[in-house]
């Protein structure tokens, strides 16, 4: 998991090497978890790696609607930009279990309902698993 520190530093070195997209985006990244850590520390907690995963998650949506109106409106420069700072925010997100790592676990599991496989993926696969894809499959082993 990339720490907070670690993409200071990358936002420093996008800075020296006059990349505005990724200085831009990873500010956004950095200003998010900042706000996250303090509340955390508040409560004696640290960020987990979930909850960046999460924050990561989030920022790659919003880009993606924002490059959606840019395309919408003929904006071609902004959605290309924005494009780049999904690539930039995306190589930064662990790497997510392939289909078949997932019926692994799920044939692992004792259980084969879904309540008990999505529990299971949202426990110990949090942020490692596409959940639409775990669910998808978990269907495939009812009836």
């Amino acid at each position: 998991m990339v720490t907070l520190i670690e993409l200071k530093k990358e936002k420093m070195l996008a800075l020296k090497n006059h990349d505005s997209d990724k200085m831009n985006v990873l500010g956004i990244v950095i200003s998010s978890l900042q706000k996250l850590e303090i509340e955390k520390k508040a409560a004696g907690k640290e960020i987990t790696e979930v909850e960046m995963v999460s924050i990561l998650n989030k920022t790659i949506k919003e880009l993606t609607d924002e490059k959606a109106m840019y395309e919408a409106n003929g904006r071609a420069e902004q959605a290309l930009s924005d494009h780049r700072q999904i690539e930039i925010i995306k190589a930064y997100l662990p790497k997510m279990m392939e289909e078949d790592e997932i019926r692994k676990v799920i044939e692992s599991l004792p259980d084969h309902q879904i309540k008990t496989i999505m529990q299971t993926f949202k426990k110990d696969y949090a942020g490692k698993a596409d959940m639409a894809l775990v669910n998808k499959i978990a269907r495939e082993y009812q009836g």
